[in-house]
């Protein structure tokens, strides 16, 4: 099996993205979500010994772009907090 990847896509924006999920439990759902499918994705991608279809991994695909644009979303806009209490 392949070494996984240490680089991550948010990397340069590790600290907003920290901020983000402290003050803001939607945020932190949806980045958690990002990182468990792309996290799923890499392994399904790198394993030799179980073949999965394709449609699955293109579906696993499209919804890891969903979040990233998502999360993209954030980063890049002024999003108001949430409020949990």
């Amino acid at each position: 099996m392949k070494k996984r990847p240490s680089y991550r896509k948010f990397q340069p924006q590790l600290k907003k993205i920290e901020e983000l999920e402290k003050n803001n439990s939607t945020f932190k759902r949806i980045y958690s979500e990002y990182e468990l499918m792309s996290d799923e994705l890499w392994e399904i991608e790198n394993d030799e010994k179980n073949s999965v279809p394709d449609d699955f991994i293109n579906a696993i695909q499209l919804q890891t772009e969903y979040l990233e644009e998502e999360i993209n979303n954030w980063l890049t806009n002024i999003t108001p907090r949430d409020n949990d209490a």
